[in-house]
Order: structure tokens, then C-alpha cells, then sequence
């Protein structure tokens, strides 16, 4: 069996049914969610989103929101001054380039002002359910630790190397089982190498060893 089998195999054992952590209603607040995710958890983010976009659930009312009302909703998800900016600059794109419609391919998402590849590939699977990789600290943590990637990529790196062994058809659902594996098994700084079946195949544990 393939190192890539074995894994997924695993995986699919552990979290059969896995979605995304984020709680959203349509492409715009899955947007504004990922980007508040950044440097915080999606608990704190679920937190804050239902009266951030009751008050704005499209990109205008947003942008009428204004930045500082957006920090006043946000402020409890860390760096929310670059993240308010953020979040009205790619509204405001989002009006200007696209009609008000959230754009769906990597192209277009990452014209947005502060969107990323990760952003991007989030938005693609989730939203519009293409099947992409999106490689967060804990996709790319795992996936370094288990040989799936190099240890000193980066990740954009990462996600190519993914692309190649991962079959297309689950990759989208590959993301959200690393991103689980990574939270509650391969943490960071106290990984569960004990309760781990990938101990055979993991180049982290044959090193730490």
C-alpha cells in the first residue's frame, strides 16, 4: 500500500465525514470568516460573525459598516486592525471587479485585496465545492511531518506537492482531515505519537526516535 493510501485510509477511519469548522451561509461570509480566522481560532471567529454579519451579510452593507464599526465586532479576534482594512478593501473589490458577487477561481479570489492562496483554496472548496488543497499551519505541519512534503517548503510548495499524491477527487475532503488529524492528534507542540497509526510511515516520529 502506498504511503498516500495508508493515510487517507486512516483518515477516512478517524473522520469519515469531516467539514469545514466555519460557520457560513454563502460565499461572502466564508470570505470574511477565513479571513478573521487568521492568527485565531474558528471558535473565537463563530463567536463573532453572527452580529458581524447580521449587521453586514453582503459586500455594501460592509463597506457602509465602515472600518471602525468592523473593529468593533472583531476586536476580540486579534490583529483587528489589519483585519477590519482587510475586510472592507476586498468588500469594496468585490464591488468594483466582480458586480458584488464573490468571484470562484483562484485567479480572480486572490486579485482581492488580502486574499491569499490559502483564502482562496478555502473559498473554492467550501463555497463552491471545487476540490483543492488549502494548506494552513496544520496541513502544512502534518504533511511536512509525514513525508508528504519536504521540511524546509513553504506553502505554496506544499500544496503542489499534495496536488501530485493526493486523487482529486478528495482533496477537498484530505484538507479537512489533516486539518482535524493536525488539532486533536499531530499537534504542535505535544503531538499524540502514542495513539498515532501513521507512526510506521511518519519521518517526524522515526526522527524524534
Amino acid at each position: 500500500m502506498k504511503k498516500i493510501d495508508k493515510i487517507l485510509s486512516y483518515f477516512n477511519t478517524l473522520y469519515p465525514d469531516p467539514v469545514c469548522a466555519l460557520n457560513f451561509s454563502n460565499a461572502y461570509e466564508l470570505l470574511v470568516a477565513v479571513v478573521l480566522s487568521a492568527q485565531c481560532t474558528d471558535k473565537r471567529v463563530n463567536m463573532v460573525t453572527p452580529a458581524l454579519f447580521k449587521a453586514a451579510p453582503t459586500p455594501q452593507k460592509m463597506v457602509k459598516l465602515g472600518e471602525q464599526k468592523v473593529k468593533d465586532y472583531i476586536h476580540t479576534c486579534g490583529f483587528y486592525n489589519a483585519k477590519s482594512k482587510a475586510i472592507i478593501s476586498l468588500s469594496q473589490d468585490i464591488i468594483n471587479k466582480f458586480n458584488g458577487k464573490v468571484p470562484s477561481s483562484m485567479e480572480e479570489l486572490t486579485s482581492l485585496r488580502g486574499v491569499g492562496r490559502k483564502t482562496a483554496n478555502v473559498v473554492i472548496a467550501n463555497a463552491f465545492k471545487g476540490q483543492t488543497i488549502a494548506v494552513d499551519t496544520h496541513v502544512h505541519r502534518v504533511s511536512k511531518r509525514l513525508g508528504l512534503a519536504d521540511k524546509n517548503s513553504t506553502p505554496f510548495e506544499c500544496e503542489m506537492s499534495l496536488l501530485k499524491i493526493v486523487p482529486y477527487e478528495v482533496r477537498t475532503k484530505f484538507h479537512h482531515q489533516t486539518i482535524w488529524f493536525g488539532r486533536e492528534i499531530c499537534e504542535a507542540k505535544r503531538p499524540k505519537c502514542d495513539i498515532c497509526q501513521l507512526k510506521d510511515i511518519c519521518v517526524y516520529y522515526k526522527n524524534k526516535k
